[in-house]
């Protein structure tokens, strides 16, 4: 797994994304990018965190930058999220975990003495010049989409 740190280049991406759409991460130079990774849809803590990101869009967009949530789901999982809580922005799709291997979040975890493989929850901001300007590890649903626009109005 690879270690990223911010100033380094943000690892490139091509994935189906929730609007139809193949999405690469070249694609999008020149755009602010808030890219994060959540464990599954429709989970309690999933679903705050997304909701989040859904309440506070518009000033995201007021702040030029674009939200992707990524998880390894599939686009059916992810568009039934999207309408059960009407999220305005794409999710993408990340089955083989590719994405989340690349950016260092697929993890080994453990819950109740059982150890698995999972997603860390983490949000990475793309800067407009393609490098990674902030990451945020470790994760708390609440109150995290606040916790990025205050840096992005820094």
């Amino acid at each position: 797994m690879p270690v990223l740190k911010e100033g380094s280049k943000a690892p490139d991406f091509k994935a189906q994304a929730s609007n139809g759409k193949e999405i690469s991460l070249k694609d999008l130079k020149g755009k602010r990018v808030i890219l994060y990774f959540y464990p599954k849809d429709d989970t309690p803590g999933c679903t705050v965190e997304a909701c989040a990101f859904r309440d506070t869009i518009k000033k995201y967009e007021h702040e030029d930058a674009m939200v992707l949530g990524v998880s390894p789901d599939d686009l059916k999982s992810h568009n039934k999220f999207i309408d059960k809580f009407k999220l305005p922005f794409t999710l993408l799709s990340d089955p083989e975990k590719e994405i989340c291997k690349a950016y260092g979040v697929w993890v080994k975890k453990s819950m109740y003495g059982r150890e698995y493989m999972g997603v860390a929850r983490s949000t990475f901001i793309v800067g407009r010049d393609g490098k990674l300007e902030k990451i945020y590890e470790k994760v708390k649903p609440e109150g995290h989409a606040e916790e990025v626009l205050a840096y992005l109005k820094e």
